[in-house]
């Protein structure tokens, strides 16, 4: 697949090509998307990223997700994304972050 020019992305960030898009729904299209996700991962596993097993390890939350985003950005460098949307993963993995350190930073006062 050939990849476009860059006037053509440009183009295409103004809003004038691919259904007239404007960055506010491109913005929306991608974070729905990144919910999504989260909300589907968090039905087939539960609440594992904020409230885990905890069978091995008692590293906090945040921790754990800092290793999970350590094993995400490793198959990007190794590319080995086994089909994997790691991107998503990633992205949706940031936001768990955020929401573990605001949950530890609420619960040390």
């Amino acid at each position: 697949m050939q990849q476009p020019d860059l006037q053509t992305i440009e183009t295409a960030a103004k809003g004038d090509l691919l259904g007239g898009l404007t960055f506010a729904a491109r913005l929306d299209r991608e974070l729905d998307a990144v919910r999504e996700m989260l909300l589907e991962k968090n039905a087939a596993y539960g609440n594992s990223a904020l409230d885990p097993v905890r069978v091995f390890s008692d590293a906090s939350p945040s921790e754990q997700i800092k290793v999970r985003l350590d094993d995400k950005i490793s198959r990007i460098v190794r590319g080995k994304a086994a089909g994997e949307d790691v991107e998503t993963d990633l992205l949706g993995y940031l936001f768990l972050l955020r929401i573990a350190r605001r949950l530890e930073q609420e619960l040390c006062g």
